[in-house]
């Protein structure tokens, strides 16, 4: 079960670290170590650990900062505390900072066993609530999205044909009709909607930035570039990406999506070699590509690898359906309103009392039997007393009793 997880331990003690490393290996785990909390958290990027030990006393950042930033950075993943000081205040404080377990040095084998197992099945668990939250939530962001216009039960056919594939999906329609809406649709009907889903806007950076964002870049490789840094395309590595205006991005850079299109490999700016991902792409965009293609802004040969199957969202999926579907709820419950006003009681007493004639008024809109009609204009109500008919103003808990009684009578 350990094979597939990463642990990385954050311990100052050289024997105890190479103990927990020995241990962790012998059950699975592959391991990392680090001596202090500013070398652990500066390995995060190629670590991407799936469980942390992290002792309490640590030089330079203690403990509990280093867990506070890790926290911050990866909330999802589990930490182990360890510590031979387990006073009672930096426990609580530990588990307030959101460690999952604390425990005292020396410890036994099978309690850190079972710490292991029990911050993993938690961590499991909360991944599968998180992923069923998501497909509820992703079917109902569907019928909302197709509603029951036939171009857009259309869009619905195709996303739930090609879901559950890895087939490249374009996404093609006007600003604001929904492209992303679709695209984590796609993703979270997919198998790999416990993956990660990266979303990039491909017009909101310079070329140069871009490529460095999607593909990653060396350490060196230009000036400032003082670490290894990871590309949108590695973060989503066995998840779905997700290229939104991909007629913005720069022929140079075109090319080398191909290549990821075409062998799921790419190598980072001064990388010497080559990164292979597994990567779903889904790309969108508002513009004609085929006018792109002609003018020579887009490749032709990104355009037939993207445009494997597309989504043509309508105009009126967020335009003329919703006005209509917007305006015929405004006049339902405007004319409910009105109802209510004009009938001086609920719906379900009109069932109960037959119209029947009653003072010729032009503000009286309807007559009621048992004595009771409204006036929608003026908001007063025609009684029919002992004495004859007398205007009153308007009772809106229905008919009372003594009325009632009294016309009964009569």
């Amino acid at each position: 079960m350990a094979q597939s997880y990463r642990m990385l331990v954050i311990d100052d003690d050289p024997g105890l670290r190479d103990y927990l490393e020995a241990l962790a290996a012998s059950r699975g785990y592959r391991v990392f170590t680090a001596a202090n909390g500013e070398d652990a958290l500066a390995s995060l990027e190629q670590t991407r650990p799936d469980l942390v030990t992290l002792d309490l006393v640590l030089p330079g950042m203690d403990g509990l900062e280093t867990l506070r930033q890790l926290q911050d950075r990866l909330p999802d993943v589990p930490v182990v505390m360890l510590s031979g000081h387990g006073q009672a205040r930096n426990i609580v404080e530990a588990m307030k900072l959101g460690a999952s377990d604390f425990l005292r040095k020396p410890f036994e084998v099978e309690e850190l066993d079972v710490a292991f197992q029990k911050a993993l099945e938690k961590r499991a668990l909360r991944r599968e609530v998180e992923d069923l939250r998501g497909r509820i939530r992703s079917e109902s962001e569907l019928l909302m999205l197709c509603g029951d216009d036939p171009k857009m039960r259309e869009c619905r056919d195709i996303i739930e044909q090609v879901a559950d594939t890895d087939i490249t999906v374009l996404v093609r329609g006007e600003s604001g009709t929904g492209k992303e809406l679709v695209a984590r649709a796609l993703h979270r009907l997919s198998a790999r909607a416990d993956r990660p889903f990266v979303k990039v806007n491909c017009a909101a950076l310079p070329s140069e930035l871009l490529e460095s964002e999607l593909f990653g870049f060396e350490k060196g490789a230009f000036t400032g570039a003082q670490r290894r840094k990871l590309g949108k395309f590695e973060y989503a590595n066995h998840g779905t990406i997700f290229l939104d205006e991909i007629s913005e991005m720069h022929p140079s850079l075109q090319a080398k999506l191909l290549q990821v299109l075409q062998d799921g490999e790419f190598s980072r700016l001064g990388g010497e070699n080559d990164v292979r991902v597994d990567t779903r792409v889904i790309a969108a965009t508002n513009r004609n590509l085929e006018t792109a293609v002609t003018d020579g802004s887009f490749r032709e040969d990104l355009f037939y690898r993207l445009n494997v199957v597309t989504v043509l969202l309508p105009r009126c999926a967020t335009g003329r359906t919703r006005s209509r579907c917007s305006s015929s709820i405004s006049s339902t419950c405007t004319t409910a309103s009105t109802a209510r006003i004009s009938n001086g009681c609920r719906r379900r007493r009109s069932r109960r009392f037959a119209p029947t004639s009653g003072p010729a008024t032009s503000g009286s809109s309807r007559t009621w039997s048992k004595g009771w009609s409204c006036s929608a204009t003026k908001r007063l109500c025609w009684r029919r007393l002992p004495t004859g008919w007398r205007l009153r103003r308007r009772r809106t808990r229905g008919i009372p009793p003594s009325i009632s009684r009294r016309s009964a009578s009569t």
